[in-house]
């Protein structure tokens, strides 16, 4: 508070050695020594300022007054008397508006209202105060959803459009910037259309009229503005229908923010009689896994929710956006959290898995039985008439075919990535290479039976075991190649995860035609063992094992040819599975179709497995 001193006066006041009576005026007051202009702030702080003449009321922003001295105030509230270097000069005793906006905006934003909309009027108290209110609003991301002003003297028109307003609005919550004269009217209306739910932000702020006379300290902020204390005013209504006011709380400036507002919602009763809290929103908070999407020409408190793509997440309300989820991780069901990717791979425990090793070690098993026949009947017609040692060469290659489909399942590994190309690629070679150089001793022994012809003579063991040895090495070099520059490398594979949810973990080739080139020479031998075999298919019964090597190929090619597409064409784990499935048709055709007729003999029609049998003259 403050007064001036101007009724307090002694006359002739001078310098040293000068004479001074002290006189009573009508006031009966103790006079003290003065000088024109003396003023007392607070009853504490002395300062010497002659007010110079000025119409100031306390609505509208102060003019700019020549100032050689200081100006204090104990009503002016306004937010634009804080720049000081506009008026340097200016002291009051009472807080800020700002305060008072912060304040407002505390509390908005304690209940969780962040859409609302502002009354005011045409001052400068509701001018500046709606302005700090929505910058202050707004940086802690509420939106106003309309401002209305009401004008001194305002018409019945007026009032009624500032009612729709309000009555069509989605915010529930009014912040006002005005007296309860000010707000008559519109209330009026309001109640004439039973307009209800709407909360005005527990009525008001009530400034605490706080000075040291009674025991309370002063603070003064930066801006040497005095600190506020407001109590928080609920109006409420008793049972005789009388309005009653109600402390529900404070906001004290002067302790720290997260103490600043201190409420007590056990003794609020909201709009209408309710206890529970209202809720102004423009749209409903996006729930996680999803994300906000702002509605074209619309405040930012309007948006609509759109759940996040696969392998992203939202895990707080209201996200703005969703986060991608890092490598080898993918979004749950609720898109709330990144779950580690499963390694998915041909397993061991797999059903497909536990099929295709049965399958490999019964074609392990037959070929082992058929391998023990052969050498117990090795002294045989049937066993030596086409080269008994490239028939056992035959079936340890055969083995080894079943043997490398094994290297496939499971988790790939190095040396499994490694492994199981090479060991495919060599073993269907030296198989390829054995059914040549038989094709060829079948085609050769037909000619040394025609008179004068010693073709056997120069194609015996050695230059077979050479043939098998030449067409072999090629494919030991490169596949020697291919994995000595570029080999194989186990890689986890995202790319099926959007839809499986599963990491695929393959072997990656980082030179794809190593492959193709495998590929292809085996092709090339198989065409090559096909063609001589259909060119000695009608040769006599005694040689017809040129239709068995024929029938084989035949298989052989079906196979490999199918094989192409359904291995570029298969997602994840099964193009590995298409691999082994052509590599043991494979085999079980060569297996089947050239050892079994043999077998059948050996066991059951012995009586065909003599000399005599084995030897036909041609027609």
């Amino acid at each position: 508070m403050m007064w001036p001193l101007s009724d307090l006066r002694t006359e002739g006041v001078s310098g040293a050695g000068a004479s001074s009576e002290c006189v009573t005026l009508g006031n009966s007051e103790q006079l003290a020594l003065h000088s024109e202009g003396d003023v007392i702030i607070g009853g504490l702080f002395p300062m010497h300022y002659l007010v110079p003449d000025s119409r100031s009321n306390y609505h509208n922003k102060p003019q700019n007054l020549p100032c050689n001295g200081l100006q204090v105030s104990y009503f002016a509230t306004c937010a634009c008397l804080t720049d000081k270097r506009i008026y340097p000069s200016f002291l009051r005793t009472v807080p800020s508006d700002l305060f008072q906006v912060r304040g407002l905006v505390e509390l908005v934003t304690y209940f969780g209202w962040n859409w609302v909309g502002t009354v005011g009027t045409p001052d400068d108290y509701s001018r500046y105060g709606i302005q700090a209110f929505a910058h202050q609003f707004g940086q802690r991301g509420g939106c106003l959803a309309y401002h209305l002003t009401i004008s001194q003297s305002p018409t019945m028109a007026e009032i009624g459009v500032m009612a729709d307003t309000l009555q069509s609005s989605s915010a529930k919550v009014v912040v006002a910037f005005a007296t309860e004269g000010q707000l008559l009217e519109l209330f009026s209306e309001l109640a004439a259309r039973n307009v209800t739910g709407i909360q005005w932000l527990l009525h008001y702020l009530k400034m605490v009229n706080f000075t040291n006379q009674f025991g309370e300290k002063v603070h003064f902020d930066h801006n040497g503005e005095p600190v506020p204390l407001y109590d928080i005013i609920n109006w409420q209504k008793d049972n005789k229908g009388e309005i009653r006011f109600i402390k529900v709380g404070s906001y004290d400036g002067s302790v720290p923010m997260d103490h600043q507002l201190q409420l007590n919602q056990s003794k609020i009763v909201w709009t209408g009689g309710l206890s529970q809290v209202p809720v102004s929103l423009c749209s409903e908070p996006c729930s996680p896994g999803s994300r906000q999407a702002r509605r074209p020409g619309e405040s930012q408190c309007c948006f609509d929710c759109l759940p996040c793509a696969e392998g992203e997440i939202s895990n707080q309300t209201d996200s703005t956006e969703c986060t991608k989820c890092p490598d080898y991780y993918w979004s749950d069901k609720r898109k709330a959290e990144c779950v580690a990717g499963v390694d998915d791979f041909l397993s061991v425990y797999d059903t497909m898995g536990i099929i295709l090793i049965t399958l490999t070690l019964l074609g392990v098993a037959m070929t082992t039985v058929i391998t023990v026949v052969f050498h117990h009947f090795r002294a045989t017609p049937i066993v030596r008439a086409n080269n008994s040692e490239i028939s056992f060469l035959l079936l340890v290659s055969l083995k080894l075919c079943f043997l490398c489909s094994l290297a496939f399942i499971g988790k790939p590994s190095m040396w499994t990535c490694r492994l199981r190309q090479a060991a495919f690629g060599v073993s269907f070679v030296l198989c390829l290479s054995c059914l040549l150089v038989k094709t060829i001793v079948v085609l050769l022994a037909f000619r040394s039976t025609m008179p004068g012809s010693g073709a056997m003579k120069l194609f015996g063991a050695s230059q077979q075991r050479a043939l098998i040895l030449c067409t072999t090495a090629p494919q030991v070099c490169l596949c020697a190649g291919w994995l000595s520059g570029a080999p194989p490398f186990p890689f986890r594979n995202p790319a099926y995860q959007a839809s499986t949810g599963k990491i695929v973990v393959e072997c990656r080739d980082p030179w794809p035609p190593g492959f193709y080139l495998i590929l292809g020479y085996i092709g090339l031998l198989a065409f090559l063992c096909l063609l001589l075999a259909f060119l000695g298919r009608k040769l006599p019964d005694t040689f017809n094992e040129a239709k068995l090597i024929t029938f084989s190929m035949v298989i052989f090619c079906a196979v490999w040819l199918s094989f192409i597409p359904a291995h570029v064409s298969s997602p994840g784990k099964f193009t590995v599975a298409v691999e082994i499935f052509a590599i043991l048709a494979s085999s079980f055709g060569l297996l089947l179709c050239i050892f079994l007729p043999k077998c059948f003999i050996i066991l059951v029609r012995p009586e065909k497995n003599v000399k005599k049998h084995m030897i036909k003259s041609p027609r």
